[in-house]
């Protein structure tokens, strides 16, 4: 298209002079045209966008909360993986290793530099990246701990071929047959049934019907087998390695003082003798006269599983019986 030009009439010259534009009018000219455009472009977007582009946000942060929703049940399930880790580490470092004498697991190497707690507090405000790097380090935690369970048993596999003997009289298996029992009172300090007063209970209240058969720990010797008050009818079986184990509340005793029992030998039944409140039986661990939790002392007869109840059992038990 060919470009106009303007004229305007000159009366000095009488004719048509032809008017150039200044730079400045032309410069005000582009800016205008460009500015327009510009409208224009915006207007298309802003279209744009609403037809399309907020159907996809509403997509976008609709998936985002799916995965942090997905993300949350993974966490909780790791959780509850270390937390059985934790007992487990537990019963490894305060029963076995003292057991066998040897010096627990040092935390150096279980974890290896890695942060044992995470705060996760402010999960939802986190990045998605921040977030997968939460889940992996903790990931990361339960395979160290793993990797350094594993390498504890192995020392403690190799320690046991060496004391055989000494593991046959360490208190190991339930004193009850475990389809016969509930356990009525966990170990710690316990509201007493009869005085009401608080008092701390050295053992394991097993409540079962009366006569169910009880038990020996371990191999040892009987030192007693008698009535002894508050106790009832009580056995007492000497394990050597500085080890006892006690059984009260029974209504029958199979054994005598002096009698030798191995591991699984039947010595009683359960009863209510004593200052008890209900047919039960009352079972201690004792090292060196001091009373030991019975629970890290299940480690034959039982699975991980049916260890984990009893620990959640033993914790949350309430009901003491004597």
């Amino acid at each position: 298209m060919k470009r106009r030009s303007l004229y305007i009439y000159n009366p000095a010259t009488d004719n048509y002079e032809r008017v150039y534009p200044t730079f400045g009018s032309r410069m005000r000219h582009i800016f205008k045209c460009l500015a327009w455009g510009l409208v224009v472009w915006g207007v298309v977007f802003l279209v744009a966008f609403l037809c399309f582009g907020f159907q996809n946000t509403t997509y976008i942060q609709r998936e985002n909360g799916e995965l942090k929703s997905r993300y949350a049940m993974m966490q909780q399930r790791l959780d509850k993986a270390l937390a059985v880790m934790e007992d487990i580490r537990q019963r490894d470092d305060n029963f076995y290793r003292v057991m066998m004498q040897m010096d627990p697991v040092k935390m150096s190497q279980r974890y290896a530099g890695l942060s044992r707690k995470t705060d996760y507090s402010n999960l939802s405000r986190l990045s998605d990246d921040n977030l997968l790097k939460a889940l992996g380090m903790n990931m990361d935690l339960l395979e160290r701990q793993l990797y350094a369970q594993s390498q504890s048993f192995d020392e403690l596999r190799d320690n046991a071929f060496a004391q055989r003997e000494k593991i046959s009289h360490i208190p190991g298996i339930m004193p009850i047959n475990i389809a016969d029992y509930t356990v009525s009172s966990g170990y710690g300090m316990r509201k007493d049934p009869v005085y009401g007063s608080t008092a701390f209970h050295a053992g394991l209240d097993f409540a079962a019907p009366q006569g169910t058969p009880v038990y020996a720990t371990a191999d040892g010797i009987v030192k007693a087998a008698e009535r002894a008050g508050g106790y009832g009818n009580k056995v007492d079986i000497d394990h050597g390695f500085n080890y006892l184990t006690r059984y009260a509340h029974l209504s029958k005793i199979d054994v005598v003082a002096g009698q030798r029992v191995s591991r699984g030998d039947k010595i009683g039944e359960v009863g209510s003798t004593g200052k008890s409140t209900g047919p039960h039986l009352h079972y201690e661990v004792r090292f060196k006269d001091e009373p030991q939790n019975p629970v890290n002392y299940y480690f034959f007869d039982i699975t991980p599983a049916e260890y984990q109840a009893m620990i959640e059992a033993s914790e949350n038990a309430g009901h003491v019986m004597d």
